[in-house]
C-alpha cells in the first residue's frame, strides 16, 4: 500500500519508466555482457494465437492523453492470475500500480476493444527465494482485479513437460526487436533451442530467434504431445540480444509457489464507501473503497481511499476526457475498462492547476518523443532511490 510519498512519487516513478523504455540501445560490446533488465524477441514474427501472453505495464491513471507505459511480459496461467518475472515489479514494488494487456497491439496505440483489453493488477507476491543479483527463482504473480475469459497456458503436469538440451522453445513478447522498422510493443514470438539446463532455470541459444529488452516475464513454452506448455519465463540474456536467454523454469515453482497461490481463494470485495463523498470518508481497509482504490493511512491519520497517483478527493460524474470535468477537473481512470471507469476527480483541497504543455523537442532523441534535461533525470532518479528505496539491478 502506498503512503504519502509513494503517492507523490509515483508520477515521477512514471516519467522515469518512460524514459528509460526510450533510450537508444547500446551497440554490443566485443564480449558480450548479460543484461538483467525486461527482455524483444528479435527475428520473431507476430503472435496472434498467443493470447494468453500478456503486457505488463504502469497502471494508467488519466483517461486521456496519457501512452501505456511498457514494464514487462506475462504469461496468463488462471483466469485472475499471471505469472510474471520477479524484477518485473523493481520499479514499484509489489504493491505498486500494475495492470495487464491482452492484444496483439500495445504501442504506439493500443487496439481498441475487444481486440486489446487491459485488466487492473490487485495483488502481487514474489518469489522468496528471489535472488535480483543471480536471477535465482525470478518469479512474480500478480492476481487480477477480475477473472478474464481467456484460456490459460496450461502448465507442466508431467516429467516429460521440461526443457532438456537440444528441445525446441517458443519464446513469446511485446519486448525489442532490435529493428528501427519493428518497435517493441507488439506481441512476438520467436524460437529458441536450450543449451543447458540447472536445476531451477535452464539457457536457450538463437533458433533463429532472441529474447530481447521488454521480453522478460514473458511465456517460453515447449510443445507436450498435441499441445503447448508453459515450461519456462524470459529472466535475462546478453545485452545484444544474440547468444543467449535465462529463462525460470516453471515446474521448479509449481509445489511451492504457483499451486497454493491458485488455491487461494479472493475474498469478495463489496465497497461501502461512495466515490462521490469521499472527502468526508474515512475508510480502515482497502475493501471499504470503491472498485479502483486503496485505504492510505499516513502517520496515524485516519484512512482515507485514494488513487496511487493522486491526492485525497472526490469521485463525481462519469466523463471521458479531463474538457469534462470543468475548470480543475480532472477525469481519472478508476478502473481500466468499462461505463463507469473514467470518474471527474477533484481534489478535496481544492481545484488542481491547469496542465502545462511539454516543451517542444529540439533535437532527434532516438525516438521518444521527448527527454528531460539533466537537472530534471537527475531529479526523478533522486525521487525513485528516496520514495522506493530500489535499487535498480546491475547488468550481469
Amino acid at each position: 500500500m502506498l503512503g504519502p510519498r509513494g503517492a507523490l512519487a509515483f508520477l515521477l516513478l512514471t516519467a522515469v519508466a518512460s524514459l528509460l523504455a526510450c533510450q537508444p540501445v547500446a551497440e554490443a560490446p566485443s564480449v558480450p555482457a548479460p543484461r538483467t533488465d525486461s527482455m524483444f524477441i528479435v527475428d520473431g514474427t507476430d503472435a496472434p494465437d498467443a493470447a494468453a501472453a500478456v503486457a505488463l505495464i504502469a497502471r494508467r491513471t488519466r483517461c486521456s492523453g496519457e501512452p501505456p507505459v511498457l514494464l514487462c511480459s506475462g504469461a496468463l496461467i488462471a483466469p485472475d492470475v499471471v505469472l510474471t518475472a520477479a524484477h518485473c515489479l523493481a520499479i514499484f514494488g509489489p504493491e505498486g500500480p500494475h495492470e495487464v494487456y491482452f492484444g496483439q497491439v500495445l504501442l504506439p496505440q493500443p487496439e481498441p476493444s475487444p481486440r486489446g483489453r487491459f485488466a487492473r493488477v490487485s495483488h502481487a507476491v514474489i518469489h522468496p527465494d528471489y535472488d535480483a543479483a543471480t536471477h535465482a527463482y525470478d518469479a512474480a504473480l500478480l492476481r487480477l482485479a477480475a477473472p478474464v475469459d481467456v484460456a490459460p497456458f496450461p502448465l507442466p503436469d508431467s516429467k516429460t513437460a521440461v526443457p532438456v538440451v537440444g528441445a525446441s522453445v517458443r519464446a513469446v513478447g511485446y519486448g525489442d526487436t532490435k529493428d528501427a522498422r519493428a518497435p517493441s510493443g507488439r506481441r512476438r514470438q520467436g524460437t529458441l533451442a536450450v543449451t543447458q539446463v540447472e536445476p531451477a532455470a535452464f539457457l536457450a541459444g538463437p533458433s533463429p530467434s532472441m529474447s530481447c529488452v521488454g521480453d522478460s516475464g514473458g511465456p517460453v513454452l515447449l510443445r507436450d504431445g498435441e499441445r503447448e506448455v508453459l515450461v519456462g519465463l524470459t529472466a535475462s540474456g546478453d545485452v545484444a540480444c544474440r547468444n543467449e536467454a535465462r529463462n525460470v523454469r516453471v515446474d521448479v515453482l509449481l509445489d511451492g509457489f504457483i499451486r497454493p497461490f491458485l488455491a487461494e481463494a479472493p475474498a469478495p470485495v463489496v465497497p461501502t464507501l461512495a466515490p462521490e463523498d469521499l472527502c468526508r470518508a474515512t475508510c480502515t481497509r482497502d475493501a471499504e473503497c470503491p472498485s479502483g482504490l486503496t485505504c492510505v493511512s499516513a502517520q496515524g491519520a485516519p484512512g482515507r481511499c485514494l488513487m496511487p497517483a493522486l491526492q485525497e478527493g472526490d469521485y463525481g460524474a462519469v466523463c471521458t476526457d479531463d474538457a469534462a470535468c470543468g475548470a480543475g477537473g480532472l477525469c481519472a481512470r478508476l478502473e481500466p475498462e468499462g461505463d463507469a471507469a473514467c470518474r471527474c476527480f477533484t481534489s478535496c483541497s481544492g481545484p488542481l492547476p491547469d496542465p502545462v504543455d511539454p516543451p517542444e523537442p529540439e533535437a532527434d532523441t532516438g525516438g521518444c518523443s521527448s527527454v528531460p534535461g539533466p537537472a530534471l533525470l537527475g531529479l526523478l532518479v533522486l525521487a525513485l532511490r528516496v520514495a522506493r528505496g530500489v535499487r535498480r539491478p546491475a547488468r550481469r
